[in-house]
């Protein structure tokens, strides 16, 4: 499919990726959307918590809605477009991954960015209600690679679910840890380390065996904890396997339900190999919209309505 022409010009100051990704994650507020929790229990014996907000009519459409890196269902990037989609008709299902709700999961095993055995789960649970006959993935950063490689790992999904939308989505990890590890990105990288080792020292007090102090403390970049801990704890050799076997961008090609990526230009988290024009131009139903601004889900709308928010809505309108 042709590359979509962008159309997205924010005020001067949305213009500096930083700033957008700076506002966006710590500044912007959404208010309005009442969300219910209902926790479900895995098969293999853990549990994970959605948050429901529901459109005024009764629906039979709903949209899934997954997180980026230590984010969750507050999170206002989740509940912005959840608060749209529930007006315009969709009931919102707002995904948190294992440990990301507030309380720590039962097993030493958490998420990461190829668990799509998870979102396989709560789609078969949201079809086991048998309420909804169409459904929607939409993820943000690494929520975007698990909708991309849900849709395109597998032979065939589900009928019901009709379209997929994947926001500021790193398609190859392992560039876009490269960039991570750049100075420019150091605050970020940072923040996710330290949120990342605390999750991991409560890990370690229910696990003691598995994961001892010195291999906490030899955690110094994003890609040691991936090999100290995700890589080990979810079958993968090492942080290369671990980026080389979860990433994206090798799923595109297969990929044969309507789905929409939108990737800035200007995003600093993400490397040459998350802008999949080759993969889009071959597979009719990959958009990929490249706007120029925008950073790292930081795009900037009015009456705090943001650009992919209305552009997602517009996208089912007219594609589905």
């Amino acid at each position: 499919m042709p590359i979509i022409h962008s159309n997205y010009n924010p005020p001067l100051l949305f213009k500096n990726g930083q700033w957008s990704t700076i506002y966006s994650g710590l500044f912007r507020k959404v208010q309005g959307v009442a969300q219910t929790r209902e926790r479900i229990t895995l098969t293999d014996g853990d549990f994970m918590d959605l948050d429901w907000s529901f459109s005024t009519k009764t629906s039979t459409k709903v949209v899934i809605l997954l997180h980026g890196l230590e984010g969750h269902a507050q999170r206002p990037y989740i509940t912005g477009p959840a608060k749209q989609f529930n007006l315009s008709g969709y009931d919102a299902c707002a995904v948190n991954y294992r440990a990301c709700s507030g309380e720590t999961n039962t097993l030493f095993r958490s998420y990461h960015s190829g668990a799509t055995d998870d979102l396989d789960a709560i789609i078969n649970h949201i079809l086991e209600t048998k309420k909804y006959t169409e459904i929607y993935l939409k993820g943000i950063s690494l929520g975007g690679n698990l909708v991309l490689k849900y849709l395109g790992e597998r032979a065939s999904v589900p009928k019901e679910i009709k379209a997929g939308m994947a926001i500021s989505v790193p398609c190859s990890l392992h560039s876009s840890l490269i960039e991570l590890l750049t100075f420019k990105n150091v605050l970020y990288a940072q923040r996710f380390k330290n949120h990342l080792i605390a999750k991991l020292i409560l890990k370690q007090q229910k696990f003691p065996d598995k994961i001892s102090d010195s291999e906490i403390t030899s955690i110094k970049t994003l890609k040691d904890f991936d090999d100290v801990y995700t890589s080990r704890a979810h079958g993968f050799i090492d942080a290369l396997d671990y980026y080389k076997q979860c990433s994206s961008l090798q799923f595109l090609p297969n990929i044969k339900t309507p789905t929409l990526i939108v990737n800035a230009k200007n995003d600093t988290f993400l490397g040459p190999e998350c802008y999949p024009y080759q993969e889009a131009e071959s597979n009719n139903n990959l958009f990929l919209e490249v706007p120029k601004y925008g950073g790292h889900v930081g795009f900037y709308g009015v009456e705090n309505i943001t650009y992919t928010e209305r552009k997602v809505i517009k996208f089912l309108q007219e594609s589905v």
